[in-house]
């Protein structure tokens, strides 16, 4: 159906003419803007004193017998030395997911506790921004997808509240993960498992709904009769997984029939949002000068302005996403601009107003999220 636009891991960044903004704002999570020389001295003076600890530790013998540590079922059998009480309370306070499970080559190598973990197999997609493998988890043999994004592709860097470094794509995810929220949106995006810091890359593990397939191969199969009424019932569950970011100050970026999956587990399809590596923070008024994302879909704001913000560019992608399913072609905002692009004249007239809303060049004029909710077309 669609030519090759690349994996739907493929980001471009493209530069505003005037300042470069970086792409994650207003996070309740800190950015961190520099590293410190004194974190390197905080560094050292840990080593040093995990040094002199040891030079006062028990023998070689006894060290050994220390790390021979039962079961985590019977938390009273772990051996840990009376005289380092405030220790034993710290380690009993952490997740169990965080404590050390017997083995320290695995502790203190990411990878290795990857692979104790998870199996990787075959790849399931490939692009510029990393590639991402099927896989299962050990324990249970639950289907997984495992992605891998090198260092130059994580874009920012924050600071949780356990002072934690992370990727902002790890940020943004924790943030969708923690949600209490029960709108009908908010089961949309896909949830991260697990991350590993790696020296050269992140490995994120992360739902992998079984059966599904992404929007355009959805589309493409079901070609012979998918309408209207099929449009309409994905563009409905878009819309309220869109508002639903939104409501969390998340800003996607990169809405498009390849960054969304539709899950068939239910018996219905069910739309999941994946791929949030350029995802951020937003607030409600903010501008951007640096364009991420899929630069035929960027929209008019950005090619005569050189800004863009969250709301309206998630309307214009949702258009774009409601064209490419209606119309056997790839969308390219300049040629709509260039009114290069028409719309297909057997659609109904509800459906194509819903398009054209979604297509106003003006931002300020295109109507948001929750007004197009009530498109009479999604009703």
């Amino acid at each position: 159906m669609f030519q090759n636009q690349g994996s739907f891991l493929r980001k471009v960044a493209f530069l505003g003419s005037k300042h470069q903004n970086p792409p994650f704002h207003s996070d309740p999570l800190k950015v961190i803007v520099q590293f410190h020389d004194d974190a390197k001295v905080k560094q050292r003076c840990a080593k040093r004193k995990i040094f002199e600890d040891d030079k006062e530790s028990a023998s070689p013998t006894k060290k050994r017998r220390e790390l021979e540590f039962p079961s985590l079922k019977d938390e009273s059998a772990f051996y840990i030395p009376d005289h380092n009480r405030k220790r034993k309370a710290s380690y009993l306070e952490q997740p169990l997911n965080k404590r050390f499970r017997g083995n320290p080559a695995e502790e203190d190598n990411p990878k290795l506790r990857f692979e104790a973990k998870y199996v990787e197999l075959h790849p399931l997609g490939e692009g510029g921004c990393g590639s991402v493998f099927a896989g299962y988890r050990r324990s249970d043999h639950l289907d997984v997808a495992i992605k891998h994004v090198p260092n130059k592709y994580q874009y920012c860097k924050h600071v949780d509240e356990e002072g934690r470094e992370l990727s902002g794509e790890v940020a943004v995810m924790l943030k969708l993960r923690s949600g209490t929220s029960h709108s009908a949106g908010s089961r949309a995006p896909i949830a991260l498992l697990d991350w590993y810091v790696l020296p050269h890359e992140l490995i994120l593990v992360l739902e992998r709904p079984m059966p599904a397939v992404d929007l355009q191969t959805y589309v493409e199969e079901c070609r012979h009769w998918f309408g209207e009424k099929e449009a309409k019932m994905i563009l409905k569950q878009l819309v309220k997984a869109a508002i639903s970011l939104q409501d969390k100050k998340i800003f996607h970026r990169d809405i498009k029939v390849e960054n969304i999956l539709i899950d068939m587990s239910s018996g219905a399809p069910q739309v999941r949002l994946i791929d949030f590596g350029v995802s951020c923070f937003t607030e409600t008024h903010s501008e951007y000068t640096t364009f991420y994302g899929t630069e035929i879909h960027a929209p008019p704001e950005w090619w005569y302005e050189h800004t863009y913000s969250a709301r309206p560019t998630t309307v214009w992608q949702l258009g774009i996403v409601l064209f490419e399913c209606l119309h056997n072609k790839n969308f390219n905002s300049t040629k709509l601009m260039e009114k290069k692009l028409q719309l297909r004249q057997n659609l109904s007239k509800d459906c194509k107003d819903f398009m054209k809303q979604c297509f106003i060049q003006n931002p300020r004029r295109r109507p948001s999220l929750e007004q197009i909710l009530l498109h009479p077309w999604l009703k």
